[in-house]
């Protein structure tokens, strides 16, 4: 994880630096006692966690968070415990208060890691979609199968099918590759929707006739494990 460190205390930067240093996965990107410079970094620069202070000269930690339109996951760094219900109240994912031990630091970091991890497995299992209607939002787990028909893709899911212009390779690039196996030139299925094997064909739960291709059936028993 990316960080960057807002804090005008001196002692408060040697702190974090060591702890971060110490700390396995978090890469210190900046650090700043400065909190328009580091407003100005911010708007150019993505980082995954911030590390803020709240009393500071000008502009409170507080207010800075406020400003920030795209604000990374933040951790409070500070001696005054009565803004912990403002912090929360911006989403801060951790309040410390000064002076923190390394175990209460880590124990702030993971939760940041979990919040990351929890984002990045909500990505991975949906499909955003253009059609007719506009953009559209499909749980992956709702896919039964993908279709190819030149340039567009039918998407059959559990309650309706979706025909959106795009490639049945470009498609099979966003799905996720634990559950999602190619049968056939023109087919894509949600291996959790298999009922039945057959030598040319596989039969889904919704009693759909998918053709399996020579070229697949080899890696679609392995990845069926048989």
């Amino acid at each position: 994880m990316k960080c960057v460190i807002l804090d005008d205390e001196p002692l408060a930067h040697q702190v974090l630096e060591h702890y971060i240093a110490e700390t396995p996965g978090l890469t210190l990107l900046a650090k700043f006692r400065n909190a328009m410079e580091a407003f100005e970094y911010l708007g150019k620069h993505q980082a995954d966690l911030l590390f803020l202070d709240i009393e500071m000269p000008l502009v409170n930690g507080i207010t800075f968070l406020k400003a920030l339109s795209n604000p990374p996951r933040t951790i409070f760094t500070t001696a005054y415990k009565q803004y912990a219900y403002d912090g929360f109240e911006l989403d801060a994912v951790d309040y410390l208060l000064k002076p923190f031990s390394f175990e209460r630091f880590t124990k702030a970091v993971q939760k940041v890691k979990g919040d990351l991890d929890t984002a990045e497995g909500d990505l991975l299992n949906t499909l955003l979609v253009k059609d007719k209607q506009g953009s559209q939002i499909i749980k992956q787990q709702d896919i039964i199968y993908v279709e190819g028909c030149r340039d567009y893709v039918k998407i059959i899911t559990q309650e309706r099918q979706h025909i959106i212009y795009h490639t049945l390779k470009g498609i099979l690039e966003k799905l996720n590759p634990n559950y999602f196996i190619q049968t056939h030139r023109s087919y894509i299925v949600n291996k959790t929707f298999i009922s039945r094997i057959q030598p040319d064909n596989i039969i889904l739960s919704n009693q759909s006739f998918i053709p399996v291709g020579q070229l697949y059936k080899k890696e679609l028993l392995k990845r069926m494990g048989s």
